[in-house]
C-alpha cells in the first residue's frame, strides 16, 4: 500500500522592532562610535603625559651630566695648576690635597650623573620604543593660549570629550531600554514538503507565524534602571573631571609664570657667578687670593650654572604641563 510522506524544512525566526526601538538603536550605535574615537584620543593624551614626564627627566639628567663634565674639566685644570705651583714652592702641599680632593669630588659627581642619565634614558626608551636622539631638540613647546573660561574646552579636551561621549552612550542606552518593555516579538517562517502517496509530486507549503513573548517586564525594568544609574554615574564623573582639569590648568599656569620669574633670577645669578669666577681665577693665579676662596667661588659658580640649567628645563616642562592640562598632544620637533 502506498503511503504519503511529509518533510519539514528548518524554520527561521526574525525578530521584529518594538515601537521606537529602531531609531533609538541607531542613535546608540552612533554614540558608541563617537565614544570609541574619543576613548582613543583620551588614551593618547594619557600616554603623552607619561612621555612628557620621562622626556623632561631625561633632559634634566643630560644637563646634569654636561655640567658635571664641565666641573670635572675645570677641577682638573685647577688641580694641575696647584700641583705645578706646589712643586715650585708657591703653594703648600695641603693646597694640592684640597685641589685633588675637589677633582675627585667632581669625578664622583660625573659618575652619579651618568647613572641617572642611563636610568632616565631606559625609562624613556621603554615608553617611546627607541633610544632618544642625543641631538634631539630640548627647547620648550610653543606656549599655548589659556582660555579665560575652562568651559570653552568642553568640546576640545580629550578627557572631557571622552566622558561626555560615555555619558551620551549611557543616556542613549537608557532611551533604548525605555522602549524595550518586553522581549521582541518574532516573525516565524517555515516550509514543508508533502505528498499524498508514494510516487506523487511533493507539494511545497510555506507557514507564517508570529511569536509574542510574555513575562519579561520585570527583567526589562531592571535593565532600564541599570542604564539610568549608569548615565547618572557617568554624568557625575564628568562634573568631577571638569573640576579636576580646571584645577590642573590653574596650577600649570601658575607654575609657568613662577618658572619664568625664577629663570630670570637664575640667569642673573649665573652671569654674576661667571664674572666672579673670572675675577678670582685671575687673582688666584696672581697670588692675590688663597685656594679655599678659589674653590668656594668655583663651587658657587657650578651651583649657579646648575640652578640656571634646571630652571630653564623646569620652564620648558611647565609649558609642556600647561599644554597637557589644555588637552594638547606634544608638538613634533
Amino acid at each position: 500500500k502506498n503511503q504519503g510522506s511529509r518533510e519539514y524544512a528548518a524554520g527561521v525566526a526574525l525578530p521584529l522592532w518594538l515601537p521606537g526601538e529602531r531609531s533609538r538603536q541607531g542613535a546608540l550605535a552612533d554614540a558608541e562610535s563617537k565614544a570609541l574615537d574619543s576613548r582613543v584620543t583620551a588614551a593618547q593624551l594619557r600616554t603623552a603625559a607619561a612621555v612628557r614626564d620621562a622626556w623632561w627627566n631625561w633632559q634634566r639628567a643630560r644637563g646634569e651630566q654636561s655640567l658635571a663634565r664641565e666641573r670635572l674639566i675645570s677641577a682638573q685644570k685647577l688641580a694641575e695648576d696647584v700641583r705645578r705651583r706646589a712643586k715650585a714652592g708657591d703653594l703648600a702641599r695641603s693646597d694640592q690635597h684640597q685641589a685633588d680632593g675637589a677633582a675627585a669630588s667632581a669625578e664622583v659627581a660625573l659618575a652619579e650623573s651618568g647613572s641617572l642619565l642611563a636610568a632616565s634614558t631606559q625609562h624613556l626608551r621603554a615608553l617611546i620604543g627607541k633610544l632618544p636622539d642625543e641631538k634631539a631638540a630640548d627647547g620648550p613647546e610653543t606656549p599655548p593660549a589659556v582660555p579665560a573660561d575652562f568651559t570653552a574646552l568642553d568640546t576640545t579636551h580629550p578627557a572631557v570629550v571622552e566622558l561626555f561621549d560615555r555619558a551620551e552612550v549611557a543616556r542613549r542606552s537608557a532611551d533604548l531600554a525605555s522602549v524595550q518593555t518586553r522581549n521582541n516579538p518574532e516573525l516565524l517562517l517555515a516550509t514543508t514538503r508533502e505528498r499524498g502517496a508514494f510516487g506523487d509530486d511533493y507539494q511545497q507549503t510555506v507557514t507564517f507565524g508570529v511569536r509574542i513573548p510574555f513575562g519579561s517586564e520585570s527583567r526589562n525594568r531592571a535593565k532600564l534602571g541599570l542604564a539610568r544609574a549608569e548615565a547618572l554615574e557617568t554624568e557625575g564623573q564628568l562634573r568631577l573631571e571638569r573640576e579636576r582639569l580646571a584645577a590642573d590648568l590653574e596650577a600649570a599656569r601658575v607654575r609657568v609664570e613662577s618658572s619664568r620669574i625664577q629663570l630670570a633670577a637664575a640667569e642673573k645669578r649665573a652671569q654674576l657667578a661667571r664674572e666672579s669666577r673670572g675675577f678670582f681665577d685671575k687673582s688666584f693665579r696672581l697670588g692675590e687670593s688663597d685656594l679655599p676662596t678659589r674653590l668656594r667661588i668655583e663651587l658657587e659658580s657650578v651651583e649657579a650654572e646648575r640652578q640656571n640649567a634646571r630652571t630653564r628645563i623646569d620652564l620648558a616642562a611647565g609649558i609642556s604641563a600647561l599644554r597637557q592640562a589644555l588637552g594638547l598632544l606634544p608638538e613634533q620637533k
